[in-house]
C-alpha cells in the first residue's frame, strides 16, 4: 500500500486528469433485486469533519495509507455491496480498484467541523449532486442534525431539502441521518432515545418536494419498530462508536435488521477500527448478521 499511495501522489500531481478517467471506467455495482437482500455498506466520511477518533486513538483515521489499506480490506470481503465517503477517498479507492463492482455513495455535507462552535450550521462543503452524477456514484448522504435551540440548524434543514430535490432530479438515492440534537457543556449530542429518533425520522422524510429516491440512515435504538411505523422510506442501521463489545454490537445490527423496512447496515469505524483490530473478522460479523 506504501506504494500505491505513492503512485496516487504522483498521479495527482502529474495526471489528474485520470481520477474522473478511471471512476468513469469503473464496473458499477449492481442494487440487490431480492426484496430480502440486505446491503453491506462500509463508511468512511469522517475525516473531512475533522473526526479523526476511533475507540479510545484520537488520531485513529489521520493515517491516510492505514485507512485506505482498512477500506480496501473491508470491501474485499464477501458480502460487502458499497462505501460511502467523500471525494478524495472515493477517488483514492477507486485507484485501487477497491470500489470495481461496488454501489458507491458520496458525502455531501461535512462543513460542521466535529467540536465547532458552527457545528450545526452544517455547510455543503463536499459532493454536490452534479458531482455525484459525473463521479458515476449511486447516490448522496448528508447529516440533519437539529437542535431547536440552535438557529443555525433551520440552514442546514434548508440545504438538505435541496440537496434532496436535486438528487431525486438526478434519478440516484438520497441518503438522510437526522438527529435531534443538544449542547451538553458546549459539545454536540444526539438525542438518541426512541421519542427523539422518531421525531428526526418525521422531519427527515418531509424534506424536499419528493421523497421518491430518499431513504435514511439511522441509529439502532431499542424499539426500532416503533421507529419504522413512523416512515415508510427505506433504511439503513449506522455503526456509531466503536463498541468495546463487538458481539454486543453485531447482536443490535441482528435485531435491527429483522425490522420492517430496515434494508440494512452502513457501519464504519466500529468495522474499521474494532477493538481486536482484525477488521476482516469484523466485517464477516457484520454480513452474518443479515
Amino acid at each position: 500500500m506504501a506504494a500505491a499511495l505513492e503512485e496516487i501522489r504522483e498521479l495527482r500531481t502529474h495526471h489528474p486528469e485520470r481520477i474522473a478517467e478511471v471512476l468513469a471506467a469503473r464496473p458499477r455495482g449492481v442494487f440487490p433485486t431480492d426484496p430480502s437482500a440486505r446491503l453491506m455498506i462500509i463508511a468512511a466520511d469522517h475525516p473531512a469533519r475533522g473526526s479523526l477518533a476511533a475507540g479510545p486513538e484520537p488520531l485513529a483515521m489521520a493515517d491516510r495509507r492505514d485507512l485506505l489499506l482498512r477500506c480496501s480490506a473491508a470491501l474485499a470481503r464477501p458480502g460487502v455491496h458499497g462505501f460511502l465517503g467523500t471525494a478524495e477517498i472515493v477517488e483514492e479507492l477507486a485507484l485501487l480498484g477497491a470500489l470495481d463492482g461496488k454501489l458507491v455513495y458520496g458525502s455531501m455535507n461535512r462543513g460542521g467541523l466535529a467540536g465547532a462552535d458552527f457545528e450545526l450550521d452544517d455547510r455543503f462543503t463536499g459532493y454536490d449532486a452534479d458531482g455525484i452524477v459525473s463521479s458515476g456514484l449511486d447516490g448522496g448522504k448528508m447529516l440533519l442534525r437539529i437542535d431547536y435551540r440552535d438557529p443555525a440548524s433551520v440552514a442546514t434543514m434548508e440545504s438538505a431539502a435541496r440537496a434532496v430535490d436535486a438528487l431525486a432530479d438526478a434519478g440516484v438515492m438520497a441518503m438522510v441521518e437526522p438527529f435531534i440534537s443538544t449542547r451538553v457543556e458546549g459539545r454536540v449530542r444526539n438525542d438518541l432515545s426512541v421519542e427523539a429518533v422518531i421525531r428526526s425520522v418525521t422531519i427527515a422524510a418531509g424534506l424536499g418536494r419528493t421523497s421518491a429516491r430518499t431513504w435514511l440512515k439511522l441509529p439502532y435504538v431499542p424499539e426500532m419498530e416503533r421507529v419504522m411505523a413512523a416512515t415508510s422510506l427505506p433504511a439503513l442501521i449506522l455503526g456509531g462508536e466503536v463498541d468495546p463489545d463487538p458481539n454486543a454490537a453485531a447482536e443490535g445490527w441482528a435485531r435491527a435488521v429483522r425490522v420492517p423496512g430496515v434494508k440494512g447496515l452502513i457501519i464504519g469505524r466500529s468495522l474499521l477500527y474494532p477493538p481486536d483490530d482484525d477488521v476482516e473478522a469484523a466485517v464477516d460479523r457484520a454480513v452474518s448478521v443479515l
